[in-house]
């Protein structure tokens, strides 16, 4: 039988008390650091807008064909409301957030969800007055808008009225089309908006048709043949008002075939400052002619290493020359990978996830997308740009050339890791709900950066490998200059052609499709600047928080990683723990000017 002392037991669990109680006390002060790891005050704000854009997106869309998904088409009136409403709604929950209380995280997703929502504001401003414009061409519009309302709560309809609606319809529209031929030509973008306004009601006609058809006796009995005439005509219309689009641009004239539309400056500095860039086109442009300089004293040291003296594209021409011999370009990815891989894991850089390392892909780059990326792609997968065999002689010699082991050295660790494939790995597991902040001041700056980082120390051992990995720093300053030289007017596509070739040494071929896929391809304006300018950005950091002892190389790198999407400058902010205001504009200097 166990003796007990009561007293013993009362001073006992009082200390028993006293430690539980210390122990939560240090559980609740490890919590804010825990916290901030993966969410903010802001986060739950943000998720709920971007849900709520995506559910008005989804509601208001017509079905893809799967009938689960929407497609993406222009938006109805009635879904343009509404998601300006959804904006309004949200910026005025920011406003009750007292920004002063909020911690540096909060601060900064306070001013990137304002940031997403006053250029999404802008842009469906634009929209509508787009939409505003081409009107005339669509007065039937309301009709096939009203028809979709009624579908979207399954609400009855008369079959014999919508036969007549459609067939009445159907008559304005072959008129329209034999008057199609005399009419006067409009802008490119304007027509190219036109056929999506159509092809976008043709999309909603089609789901009320898909929604009645053979479930309501009346609809099914009058109005298939109706429809499919109806069907067909949109879709005609559609291309003639395309057809009626005549290119006017200010872009320079030339012999290039490709036509873009530059932007011109006010839009360009409206980009950086919602970018947080505190520096003007012809700054941007300095500092890539600074940085070209460097290049080039780079270059002609290599050069004249490999016994060329100061003729640098003759030691180029000897390294393009070096190309694997077909067949074997995979091969050499993954030798180039793991040279990056030792390279960096020797060093203990930046955490290297096993998952990520084992489940990167590798996909061969059809000849079609070689036409406008003649070089590797990369992301959840390397995507290898090499000739086929129903290549010409010509091209097949442009791709091995452009793409020899010397050139790919500096791209393979860019596209896979440390690059875009752990920053997709990343990205999905650390504060996921900035990756509606993306920008490629982050996405290719960060690649672009390690190309910058393994230069400076040193992973370029021979002249060859230098100049390999210096024509794609050359490629990046070129960017920079002829992008923004375009944009603003000054350069002609075929003027950004002959640079690439004559100040780079690109292959003309692979020239030509650098520029089509900057001017053709859909990227932003400041898309292809945004490589060495988000690059310098990382690397200017680094110096900051990394050279200066306050962090180690792999503290700073995984830092990055799992803080997500966002422009670098607000990066800056988190990483140095600044004190934000509500009213925060650019100002970051990140280049020293020589």
């Amino acid at each position: 039988m166990i003796n007990t002392n009561s007293k013993a037991i009362t001073v006992l669990s009082k200390m028993m008390f006293v430690f539980l109680f210390l122990v939560q006390v240090e559980k609740m002060d490890a919590q804010p650091s825990d916290f901030y790891k993966q969410t903010s005050e802001i986060a739950p704000i943000i998720i709920r807008y971007n849900q709520d854009v995506h559910t008005i997106l989804d509601f208001y869309s017509p079905r893809a064909a799967n009938g689960f998904s929407y497609q993406p088409v222009l938006n109805s009136p009635q879904q343009r409301k509404r998601l300006n409403e959804i904006n309004i709604l949200y910026l005025n929950e920011l406003t009750k957030f007292q920004f002063d209380k909020l911690q540096v995280n909060g601060q900064v997703d306070y001013l990137l969800l304002k940031n997403q929502i006053e250029g999404y504001q802008e842009e469906l401003k634009e929209e509508d007055a787009q939409y505003q414009s081409i009107k005339p061409f669509i007065p039937f519009a309301d009709s096939i808008y009203n028809l979709e309302r009624v579908r979207l709560r399954g609400g009855s309809v008369d079959g014999e009225k919508i036969a007549g609606e459609l067939h009445a319809l159907s008559k304005y529209l072959e008129t329209r089309l034999e008057e199609l031929s005399k009419q006067t030509k409009i802008d490119k973008r304007e027509a190219e908006f036109a056929r999506g306004a159509v092809s976008a009601l043709q999309a909603r006609l089609q789901n009320v048709f898909k929604f009645y058809n053979d479930y309501d006796p009346m609809f099914t009995w009058w109005v298939p043949q109706t429809y499919e005439q109806l069907d067909s005509l949109l879709g005609k219309y559609a291309e003639g008002l395309a057809a009626l689009g005549e290119l006017r641009t200010t872009q320079k004239p030339d012999q290039s075939g490709i036509k873009g539309n530059p932007v011109g400056e006010a839009a360009l500095n409206k980009l950086l400052r919602r970018e947080y860039i505190p520096y003007s086109p012809q700054e941007l442009i300095e500092i890539a002619n600074q940085e070209f300089a460097w290049c080039d004293k780079e270059l002609l040291k290599a050069s004249a290493e490999m016994g060329f003296g100061s003729d640098w594209k003759k030691a180029q021409e000897q390294v393009k020359n070096s190309y694997v011999p077909v067949g074997q370009q995979p091969e050499l990815i993954i030798k180039l990978y793991n040279d990056a891989k030792s390279f960096i894991t020797e060093r203990d850089w930046i955490t290297w996830p096993e998952l990520a390392d084992e489940t990167w892909g590798m996909i061969m780059m059809t000849p079609q997308r070689q036409l406008v990326n003649p070089f590797f792609t990369g992301g959840r997968e390397i995507s290898i740009s090499y000739p086929t065999s129903g290549m010409s002689y010509e091209d097949k010699m442009m791709s091995m050339r452009g793409n020899n082991p010397y050139f790919s050295r500096g791209t393979v660790q860019h596209e896979l890791i440390p690059g875009h494939h752990l920053q997709y790995f990343m990205n999905s597991r650390y504060k996921p709900y900035r990756r509606e902040f993306r920008t490629p001041f982050y996405t290719e700056g960060w690649a672009l950066y390690w190309e910058l980082l393994l230069y400076e120390n040193g992973f370029a051992k021979t002249p060859e490998e230098r100049i390999g990995m210096l024509f794609w720093r050359m490629h990046r300053c070129a960017r920079i200059i002829f992008s923004l030289n375009y944009h603003l007017g000054k350069w002609s596509p075929q003027e950004c052609i002959d640079f690439l070739v004559n100040r780079v040494g690109f292959e003309r071929a692979n020239a030509e499709g650098e520029v089509r896929r900057s001017f053709q391809g859909g990227y932003p304006p400041l898309y292809q600047a945004a490589y060495l300018l988000g690059g310098i950005q990382i690397m200017g950091l680094k110096h900051e928080l990394v050279d200066s002892g306050k962090m180690t190389m792999k503290a700073f790198h995984d830092a990055f990683m799992q803080e997500n999407q966002m422009p670098i400058e607000m990066m800056r902010a988190i990483l140095t723990n600044q004190k934000l205001s509500k009213d925060f504009k650019t100002k970051w200097k990140f280049y020293d000017f020589k």
